[in-house]
């Protein structure tokens, strides 16, 4: 992806520390950001709420979502990623509420080498 000319940036409703944590701690090669709140994430309506029986489960394994994400609203984005372009356009974009259900790094590659084309 460096090769073609683009950065890998993860977007979480943690906090600043709780984002830096979590890079830390997984030796992140990437920018983490912040959406507190998930004010952006909400802009472009991918926040849910967990439901009620998650939110035991979450806790038992040791995803204390309030702490991390600075509230007790239990809201998280839906999982997505996308490719966009230097000018601001999105260029390939995939949301899926099942996380498991991500892009192909096949695709994201296939489309930057077309963003690397000449127009």
């Amino acid at each position: 992806m460096q090769a073609l000319g683009a950065s890998l940036i993860a977007i979480s409703p943690q906090t600043p520390d709780a984002s830096f944590s979590t890079a830390e701690k997984n030796g992140l090669q990437f920018e983490v950001l912040s959406d507190v709140g998930n004010q952006i994430a909400r802009r472009y309506r991918l926040v849910f709420g967990l439901a009620q029986e998650y939110r035991a489960f979450y806790k038992s394994v040791g995803l204390d979502l309030p702490t991390y994400n600075g509230d007790d609203s239990y809201e998280l984005p839906m999982p997505g990623t996308f490719v966009v372009a230097k000018n601001g356009t999105i260029q390939l974009a995939q949301v899926d509420a099942d996380f498991t259900e991500r892009l192909e790094p096949a695709a994201i590659i296939e489309c930057l080498q077309i963003l690397q084309e000449p127009a």
